[in-house]
Protein backbone atom coordinates (compact mmCIF):
# COMPACT_ATOMS: atom_id res chain seq x y z
CA UNK A 1 0.00 0.00 0.00
CA UNK A 2 1.06 3.47 -0.57
CA UNK A 3 0.38 6.73 0.24
CA UNK A 4 1.85 10.16 -0.66
CA UNK A 5 3.86 12.69 2.19
CA UNK A 6 0.51 14.90 1.32
CA UNK A 7 -2.33 14.95 3.79
CA UNK A 8 -5.13 13.13 2.03
CA UNK A 9 -8.55 12.71 3.46
CA UNK A 10 -11.03 9.91 2.25
CA UNK A 11 -14.18 8.47 3.81
CA UNK A 12 -14.88 4.74 4.07
CA UNK A 13 -18.10 3.67 5.12
CA UNK A 14 -18.87 5.31 8.31
CA UNK A 15 -15.66 6.46 9.23
CA UNK A 16 -13.60 10.14 7.64
CA UNK A 17 -10.31 9.38 7.69
CA UNK A 18 -6.97 11.23 7.30
CA UNK A 19 -3.90 10.23 6.01
CA UNK A 20 -0.08 10.89 5.44
CA UNK A 21 3.42 9.93 4.93
CA UNK A 22 4.79 6.78 3.89
CA UNK A 23 6.13 3.51 5.75
CA UNK A 24 5.14 1.34 8.29
CA UNK A 25 0.55 1.57 9.03
CA UNK A 26 0.30 3.45 12.06
CA UNK A 27 -4.04 3.99 13.29
CA UNK A 28 -3.85 6.93 15.08
CA UNK A 29 -6.97 7.32 17.82
CA UNK A 30 -7.86 10.51 19.30
CA UNK A 31 -9.31 11.18 22.14
CA UNK A 32 -12.87 12.93 23.30
CA UNK A 33 -11.02 16.29 22.35
CA UNK A 34 -11.34 15.63 18.64
CA UNK A 35 -9.09 15.05 16.14
CA UNK A 36 -7.21 18.20 16.71
CA UNK A 37 -5.80 17.32 19.86
CA UNK A 38 -3.16 14.13 18.01
CA UNK A 39 -2.48 16.95 14.74
CA UNK A 40 1.58 17.06 16.12
CA UNK A 41 1.65 13.59 16.75
CA UNK A 42 0.41 12.75 13.41
CA UNK A 43 2.45 14.81 12.23
CA UNK A 44 5.73 13.24 13.93
CA UNK A 45 4.65 9.77 13.13
CA UNK A 46 4.34 10.55 9.33
CA UNK A 47 7.90 11.16 9.15
CA UNK A 48 8.79 7.89 8.92
CA UNK A 49 4.65 5.59 8.75
CA UNK A 50 2.28 6.20 6.68
CA UNK A 51 -0.16 7.39 9.56
CA UNK A 52 -4.60 6.99 8.98
CA UNK A 53 -5.95 9.01 11.19
CA UNK A 54 -9.25 8.48 11.80
CA UNK A 55 -12.52 11.25 12.76
CA UNK A 56 -14.60 9.13 15.94
CA UNK A 57 -18.31 9.26 13.98
CA UNK A 58 -19.99 11.89 15.51
CA UNK A 59 -16.83 14.30 15.99
CA UNK A 60 -15.84 17.52 14.61
CA UNK A 61 -19.41 17.51 12.69
CA UNK A 62 -19.10 14.03 11.11
CA UNK A 63 -22.43 11.93 10.85
CA UNK A 64 -22.68 8.69 13.33
CA UNK A 65 -24.22 5.87 12.21
CA UNK A 66 -26.90 4.55 13.94
CA UNK A 67 -24.33 1.23 14.43
CA UNK A 68 -21.86 3.35 16.38
CA UNK A 69 -23.30 3.51 19.83
CA UNK A 70 -20.62 2.12 21.68
CA UNK A 71 -16.19 1.57 21.87
CA UNK A 72 -16.69 -2.11 21.24
CA UNK A 73 -18.69 -0.64 17.36
CA UNK A 74 -15.67 1.88 17.33
CA UNK A 75 -13.06 -0.87 17.47
CA UNK A 76 -14.42 -3.41 15.17
CA UNK A 77 -14.93 -0.87 12.76
CA UNK A 78 -11.29 -0.15 12.46
CA UNK A 79 -10.39 -3.52 13.08
CA UNK A 80 -12.33 -3.61 9.73
CA UNK A 81 -10.57 -1.34 8.02
CA UNK A 82 -7.08 -3.13 8.48
CA UNK A 83 -8.52 -6.03 7.50
CA UNK A 84 -9.72 -5.06 4.70
CA UNK A 85 -6.76 -2.70 3.23
CA UNK A 86 -4.67 -5.96 4.13
CA UNK A 87 -2.62 -4.10 6.89
CA UNK A 88 -0.63 -6.25 9.11
CA UNK A 89 2.13 -5.14 12.44
CA UNK A 90 0.00 -2.10 12.30
CA UNK A 91 1.15 0.23 15.46
CA UNK A 92 -2.39 1.50 16.86
CA UNK A 93 -1.86 4.55 19.41
CA UNK A 94 -4.29 5.99 21.34
CA UNK A 95 -4.89 9.00 23.46
CA UNK A 96 -7.36 8.74 26.24
CA UNK A 97 -10.61 7.60 24.46
CA UNK A 98 -8.63 5.98 21.59
CA UNK A 99 -6.79 4.39 23.85
CA UNK A 100 -9.41 2.44 25.13
CA UNK A 101 -10.54 1.71 21.67
CA UNK A 102 -6.99 0.74 20.69
CA UNK A 103 -7.35 -2.06 23.78
CA UNK A 104 -10.91 -3.17 22.70
CA UNK A 105 -8.85 -3.86 19.59
CA UNK A 106 -6.11 -5.40 20.88
CA UNK A 107 -8.39 -7.98 22.85
CA UNK A 108 -10.58 -8.45 19.35
CA UNK A 109 -7.46 -8.80 16.86
CA UNK A 110 -8.06 -12.44 15.93
CA UNK A 111 -6.44 -12.03 12.71
CA UNK A 112 -2.80 -10.54 14.29
CA UNK A 113 -2.97 -7.12 12.55
CA UNK A 114 -1.89 -5.56 15.29
CA UNK A 115 2.10 -5.43 15.82
CA UNK A 116 2.08 -2.81 18.81
CA UNK A 117 0.26 0.02 20.82
CA UNK A 118 0.86 2.60 22.85
CA UNK A 119 -1.77 4.17 25.00
CA UNK A 120 -1.42 7.46 26.12
CA UNK A 121 -3.55 8.25 29.27
CA UNK A 122 -6.13 5.82 28.44
CA UNK A 123 -9.42 5.49 29.66
CA UNK A 124 -11.41 2.17 29.52
CA UNK A 125 -10.67 -0.43 32.47
CA UNK A 126 -11.83 -0.14 35.75
CA UNK A 127 -9.26 0.39 38.49
CA UNK A 128 -10.27 -0.27 42.20
CA UNK A 129 -9.11 2.74 44.09
CA UNK A 130 -8.38 5.08 41.14
CA UNK A 131 -11.60 6.93 39.94
CA UNK A 132 -11.81 8.08 36.62
CA UNK A 133 -12.85 11.87 37.03
CA UNK A 134 -16.34 13.03 35.56
CA UNK A 135 -15.34 15.09 33.06
CA UNK A 136 -18.81 16.00 32.15
CA UNK A 137 -18.85 17.55 35.43
CA UNK A 138 -15.87 19.74 34.89
CA UNK A 139 -16.80 23.79 33.85
CA UNK A 140 -13.92 25.02 31.17
CA UNK A 141 -11.56 26.17 34.46
CA UNK A 142 -12.27 22.49 35.61
CA UNK A 143 -11.40 21.34 32.81
CA UNK A 144 -8.24 23.42 32.58
CA UNK A 145 -7.16 22.11 36.01
CA UNK A 146 -7.79 18.64 35.93
CA UNK A 147 -6.62 17.75 32.57
CA UNK A 148 -3.57 20.45 32.57
CA UNK A 149 0.07 20.81 34.38
CA UNK A 150 -0.15 24.01 33.00
CA UNK A 151 -3.74 24.85 33.63
CA UNK A 152 -3.53 28.86 33.23
CA UNK A 153 -1.41 28.33 29.63
CA UNK A 154 -4.25 25.74 28.54
CA UNK A 155 -7.62 27.21 30.24
CA UNK A 156 -9.81 29.03 27.47
CA UNK A 157 -12.74 31.32 28.64
CA UNK A 158 -15.60 30.10 26.95
CA UNK A 159 -16.78 33.41 26.29
CA UNK A 160 -13.85 34.14 23.94
CA UNK A 161 -14.48 31.31 21.71
CA UNK A 162 -16.90 31.30 18.34
CA UNK A 163 -20.45 30.56 19.19
CA UNK A 164 -19.72 27.67 15.58
CA UNK A 165 -16.50 26.02 18.01
CA UNK A 166 -18.77 26.09 20.83
CA UNK A 167 -21.51 23.97 19.10
CA UNK A 168 -18.93 21.91 17.95
CA UNK A 169 -17.21 20.94 21.31
CA UNK A 170 -20.91 20.56 22.29
CA UNK A 171 -21.66 17.88 19.91
CA UNK A 172 -18.29 16.15 20.36
CA UNK A 173 -19.70 15.89 23.70
CA UNK A 174 -22.70 14.36 23.22
CA UNK A 175 -20.93 11.78 20.94
CA UNK A 176 -18.28 10.60 23.86
CA UNK A 177 -21.40 10.00 26.21
CA UNK A 178 -23.59 7.99 23.67
CA UNK A 179 -20.31 5.94 23.12
CA UNK A 180 -18.40 6.03 26.78
CA UNK A 181 -21.08 7.46 29.36
CA UNK A 182 -22.89 4.18 30.57
CA UNK A 183 -20.98 2.58 32.40
CA UNK A 184 -18.71 5.74 32.52
CA UNK A 185 -15.81 5.81 30.33
CA UNK A 186 -14.66 2.23 31.09
CA UNK A 187 -15.08 -1.81 30.40
CA UNK A 188 -15.67 -3.59 33.21
CA UNK A 189 -14.18 -6.83 31.53
CA UNK A 190 -11.63 -5.07 29.51
CA UNK A 191 -9.01 -5.40 32.37
CA UNK A 192 -9.22 -8.75 33.15
CA UNK A 193 -8.99 -9.71 29.51
CA UNK A 194 -5.68 -7.32 28.55
CA UNK A 195 -3.13 -10.48 29.70
CA UNK A 196 -4.19 -12.40 26.77
CA UNK A 197 -2.41 -9.29 25.02
CA UNK A 198 0.63 -10.47 23.81
CA UNK A 199 1.89 -7.62 21.55
CA UNK A 200 4.32 -4.88 23.16
CA UNK A 201 2.08 -2.17 24.74
CA UNK A 202 3.61 1.60 26.02
CA UNK A 203 1.71 2.97 28.50
CA UNK A 204 2.37 6.60 28.76
CA UNK A 205 0.82 8.76 31.92
CA UNK A 206 1.27 12.96 32.38
CA UNK A 207 2.73 12.40 36.01
CA UNK A 208 -0.08 15.68 36.30
CA UNK A 209 -3.10 13.72 34.98
CA UNK A 210 -6.24 14.22 37.02
CA UNK A 211 -8.38 12.88 35.11
CA UNK A 212 -7.25 9.60 35.21
CA UNK A 213 -3.95 9.29 37.51
CA UNK A 214 -0.73 7.90 37.11
CA UNK A 215 -1.19 5.33 39.42
CA UNK A 216 -4.50 4.07 37.62
CA UNK A 217 -2.20 4.10 34.27
CA UNK A 218 0.33 1.87 35.97
CA UNK A 219 -2.19 -0.51 36.66
CA UNK A 220 -3.43 -0.71 33.21
CA UNK A 221 0.31 -1.16 32.07
CA UNK A 222 0.77 -4.19 34.34
CA UNK A 223 -2.46 -5.67 33.11
CA UNK A 224 -1.19 -6.66 29.50
CA UNK A 225 0.73 -9.74 28.77
CA UNK A 226 3.77 -7.25 27.68
CA UNK A 227 2.94 -3.66 28.57
CA UNK A 228 5.51 -0.88 30.42
CA UNK A 229 4.72 2.29 31.75
CA UNK A 230 6.11 5.41 31.36
CA UNK A 231 5.27 8.58 32.97
CA UNK A 232 6.38 12.71 31.32
CA UNK A 233 6.88 14.92 33.95
CA UNK A 234 5.02 18.45 33.70
CA UNK A 235 2.14 17.34 31.82
CA UNK A 236 -1.41 16.15 32.19
CA UNK A 237 -3.70 14.39 30.20
CA UNK A 238 -2.46 15.35 26.73
CA UNK A 239 1.26 14.90 27.39
CA UNK A 240 1.80 15.16 23.64
CA UNK A 241 0.56 18.41 23.66
CA UNK A 242 1.91 19.99 26.83
CA UNK A 243 5.61 18.06 26.60
CA UNK A 244 5.74 16.73 22.62
CA UNK A 245 9.13 16.32 22.89
CA UNK A 246 9.36 14.24 25.60
CA UNK A 247 6.73 11.90 24.83
CA UNK A 248 7.79 11.59 20.95
CA UNK A 249 10.92 10.55 22.13
CA UNK A 250 9.74 7.96 24.15
CA UNK A 251 7.58 6.82 21.88
CA UNK A 252 10.22 6.87 19.09
CA UNK A 253 12.53 4.87 21.76
CA UNK A 254 9.54 2.44 21.98
CA UNK A 255 9.56 1.93 18.03
CA UNK A 256 13.14 1.31 17.44
CA UNK A 257 13.52 -1.77 20.20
Amino acid sequence: MTASHTHAVRSEPGLTLAESGTGRPVLLLHGGGGPDTVTGLAAHLARTAHVVTPTHPGWNGTPRPDRFTGVDDLALAYLHLLHDRGLRDVLVVGSSLGGWIAAEMAVRDQAGLLGRLVLIDAVGVAVEGEPIRDFFALDARGVAEYAYHDSERFYVDPAEVPAAQLARRKADMAALRTVAGDPYMHDPKLLGRLGRVRIPALVLWGESDRIVTPGYGAAYAAAFGDGRFQSVAEAGHLPHIEQPEATFALIDAFLGE
